[in-house]
């Protein structure tokens, strides 16, 4: 039995605005009875250029049995327009408004058709222009948490695509701005529809270590260049995923172990790295190339606090001997301070 997903392909979901249906079936009652009481004012307004094949005149009651048979094109012929002026208003305003409000009666067809159309022109636009994008495999705890913290650091929500087999996840996420991919990220089919081809990263974030492990394989396969981060379990599955193609690992249930066990016995640490964790919000680790007036200095001469020097591909701690003198084109790995909302420049906790 083949699968479906091998048949139909993996489902792309864009962000966009959703109107609810009872609300859009409002909209087009709405618009039917505005429809409906302009050709009853028009024609009530020119009744002495209309005639009632039953007493002659057109009342207020005629003009609305008038507008109503003749805009849903039923057209009993019993009241018609003998003047000019009024076969003017039919062939110039009635005759339209009847055309539009068949168009409000077949509006939900019209709407699906139309939806349908303008999505698969958005899709085949969108699959055209991404590149150097992110895809974020995995769109849970881990998942999300990258994602926000990608967000921090001034990453845009087009450049983030969410792949995920779970469809309600996934529609979460085209909620929240992203392109999602319905769809197994092991597939190659699945990460094509991400153009992972054209990824700049790969963020690695599956709840198994067995699917991580597959993620990575078929995302190096289609994009060699692609750098790939991925999230273990078990430190065990560690030598996997780097065989795998994967440029970093993080093993996050022994990294929270390790804050348990800091936050246990120094309090005041865990809660500085746990703030470093989180981007955005007060500490924070960045990493920037070194200044043209910092080349030659000490690590002292820097304004922000520095934890390590990359040089040539190497970390060096910042008590490194090499790290007496800085170098051109070393990378600094720094420590930043962003107040917190709403606290005082005065305020010491914030300082």
């Amino acid at each position: 039995m083949r699968d479906p997903e091998a048949v139909q392909g993996p489902l792309v979901l864009l962000p966009s605005a959703r109107t609810g249906p009872l609300r859009a079936v409002a909209q087009r009652i709405v618009l039917a009875v505005v429809l409906l009481f302009a050709v009853v004012a028009v024609v009530y307004a020119d009744r002495g250029g209309y005639r009632d094949g039953g007493d002659g005149t057109v009342s207020l009651l005629d003009a609305f049995y008038y507008a109503s048979v003749t805009i849903s094109t039923t057209g009993y012929g019993d009241i018609t327009p003998v003047s000019d002026g009024a076969r003017l208003v039919n062939i110039v305003f009635i005759t339209p408004v009847r055309v539009l409000f068949l168009i409000v009666l077949v509006g939900t067809t019209l709407e699906v058709l139309a939806e349908r159309t303008r999505d698969d022109w958005r899709k085949a636009r969108w699959r055209t222009r991404v590149r150097d994008h992110i895809v974020v495999a995995g769109y849970g705890t881990k998942g999300r948490s990258a994602i926000k913290t990608l967000l921090s650091t001034g990453v845009s929500r087009e450049s983030i695509v969410v792949v995920d087999p779970d469809p309600r996840v996934v529609a979460e996420a085209a909620e929240a701005g992203f392109v999602g991919v319905v769809g197994d990220a092991t597939r190659s089919s699945v990460l094509r529809q991400a153009a992972v081809h054209r990824a700049r990263e790969v963020v690695v974030a599956s709840a198994r270590d067995d699917t991580a492990v597959l993620v990575t394989l078929t995302a190096r396969q289609l994009n060699p260049h692609a750098g790939i981060q991925a999230s273990v379990r078990e430190s065990e599955n560690v030598p996997l995923l780097r065989q795998s193609g994967a440029d970093h690992v993080v093993t996050s249930s022994e990294a929270a172990g390790r804050l348990l066990g800091v936050t246990t016995s120094q309090p005041n640490v865990g809660q500085v790295i746990e703030d470093l964790l989180d981007q955005g919000s007060g500490l924070d680790l960045a990493e920037r190339e070194v200044g043209p007036d910092e080349v030659g200095g000490p690590l002292g001469a820097v304004l922000e606090p520095v934890l390590a020097v990359v040089r040539d591909g190497r970390l060096l701690p910042f008590d490194h001997a090499a790290c007496a003198s800085l170098a051109a084109g070393d990378r600094l790995i720094i420590v930043r301070s962003k107040r917190r909302a709403g606290a005082s420049a005065a305020d010491p906790a914030t300082a």
